[in-house]
């Protein structure tokens, strides 16, 4: 690609993306409503807020390729959800419509599907449950880049992001995790294929006690070699397995699907 556009730069998955992905594109947009520092001898900087039109109009302009981990990562008020999330994702599409189509990938979660028991295996058929406004923000996310693939042809890899971390840090994140490295590979291989579409990816890792099933998604050619198994010995010392009556123990979306909001 000649230039690829990262939107959440300066976040936690973002800044992966930013200091991993280099390699596919001659020029790295890198975009953040938040200080991003000083640009890379291949990076352009831009300053967007998603809920300004006309600033994403321009955000995209000249893009071969989005990935797209801008917006509201954690439950809150419902005006912070529809503007990063709700009015920022109709921006970009939009955007994306009027520039040139780019493919995009898109930063999707597992709340999306959250208050499906952890006693299921999930696969991209599987009907979507939102655990939160943030899950439900996701799942307007998705359908949006459905509309938008269907209508105008741009191509979306929506990935339900499990807990990406440099490890587990807890007993439901045995099942969620994915690792950078997958994380990066998936990426790789989504702009590597020919032809695309607009699946649902669930994004972890090869874990033993994995929920979800990414059949659908093996024309994709990813296989994720990282198992979070490796630190159960570790989390099981730490701290003392969920209760039944614990969130984590009855809703895949954990503590999402309760009245507490903690980490992904």
């Amino acid at each position: 690609m000649k230039r690829l556009l990262i939107t959440g730069a300066s976040g936690g998955l973002g800044s992966v993306c930013r200091k991993r992905l280099g390699h596919l594109a001659e020029i790295l947009r890198v975009s953040s409503r938040s200080d991003l520092g000083h640009a890379a001898t291949n990076e352009e900087i831009s300053y967007c807020d998603l809920a300004d039109k006309r600033a994403v109009e321009n955000l995209v302009e000249g893009c071969d390729g989005i990935v797209h981990m801008g917006g509201q990562s954690l439950e809150a008020a419902w005006e912070v959800i529809r503007n990063s999330n709700i009015e920022g994702v109709f921006n970009l599409y939009e955007a994306a419509r009027k520039k040139g189509r780019p493919r995009i990938v898109m930063a999707s979660s597992n709340h999306a599907i959250g208050f499906h028991s952890p006693t299921e295996r999930l696969d991209a058929n599987s009907p979507t449950r939102p655990d939160s406004l943030y899950g439900v923000s996701k799942v307007f996310g998705e359908a949006l880049a459905s509309l938008y693939y269907d209508k105008f042809g741009i191509e979306t890899a929506c990935i339900r992001i499990g807990s990406c971390f440099p490890e587990p840090r807890n007993h439901r994140m045995l099942s969620t995790w994915m690792s950078y490295d997958d994380f990066i590979r998936l990426i790789e291989r989504i702009f590597a294929v020919p032809k695309l579409g607009c699946p649902i990816i669930y994004g972890v890792s090869n874990n033993d006690s994995a929920w979800w099933d990414n059949r659908e998604v093996a024309y994709l050619g990813w296989k994720p070699k990282d198992n979070a198994e490796r630190f159960r010995p570790k989390i099981n010392a730490k701290m003392a397995r969920p209760t039944t009556s614990d969130a984590d123990s009855k809703f895949q979306g954990g503590a999402f699907a309760a009245d507490e909001i903690h980490e992904s």
